[in-house]
Formats: C-alpha cells, sequence, structure tokens
C-alpha cells in the first residue's frame, strides 16, 4: 500500500506580487458618439458637445457628422395603443394593471430545530 502525501500548503499570493492591471482604452468611433449623442440631448448644439467631448476632438470637426445624422434620422413618433371596438370604430379605454405574486417559501430541509428551544 502507498501512503499518502503530507498536506501541502499553498502560500499566499499577495497583490503586490501580481503584475499590474492593463486597462486597454478605445475612444468611440464617430458614429458610436453621436448616436450617444442624440440619445442624450435633443438640442444640436448639445449633441456636437457631447459627440466632441467622448471622442476627444474638437466640436468644428465633429459638427458635420452630428448634423449629417440628425437629417438622416427621422423623427419618431409618439407611440399610442388604441383598441377599436366593434364595427364603429369608437376608441375603447384598455387598462394595463401590473400584478405581484405571493413571494415565494422556501422551507429549509435540514435537521429540524431543537425542540427545547
Amino acid at each position: 500500500m502507498t501512503s499518502a502525501s503530507p498536506a501541502v500548503k499553498k502560500s499566499k499570493k499577495s497583490f503586490a506580487d501580481l503584475p499590474p492591471i492593463r486597462v486597454r482604452r478605445e475612444p468611440p468611433t464617430i458614429v458610436e458618439a453621436v448616436i450617444a449623442a442624440q440619445d442624450l440631448s435633443d438640442d444640436l448644439e448639445q449633441q456636437i458637445e457631447i459627440a466632441a467631448g467622448l471622442i476627444g476632438l474638437p466640436a468644428d470637426e465633429v459638427r458635420p457628422h452630428v448634423v449629417a445624422a440628425v437629417k438622416a434620422k427621422p423623427e419618431r413618433m409618439p407611440e399610442r395603443i388604441i383598441a377599436q371596438a366593434g364595427p364603429s370604430r369608437a376608441p375603447r379605454t384598455v387598462i394595463v394593471e401590473r400584478r405581484t405574486r405571493p413571494p415565494v417559501i422556501v422551507e429549509r430541509r435540514g435537521r429540524p430545530l431543537d425542540p427545547r428551544r
């Protein structure tokens, strides 16, 4: 029979022993910055400032891209849901309610509690 080797204690590594963490920094592309600026603001001048700040370029270089994106982006229509009722086509009122579920009770499966308590 072979005997088991004795337990070997692992040495603890400290953070000083580890190499430094390298973070890769990639600025967004012009398209990404313009899209982000459009989502953050509706004002054209603010969009130009936001996009220029994200990319790190002067506002004069970013301005043509933002203006072109505004022309290409159609205005969004507000979303409305109208339920049509019967032949008269009169709008009905639709009520949306959120129901909450009762909390789930998880029963512990282990040793029973000490009856002396």
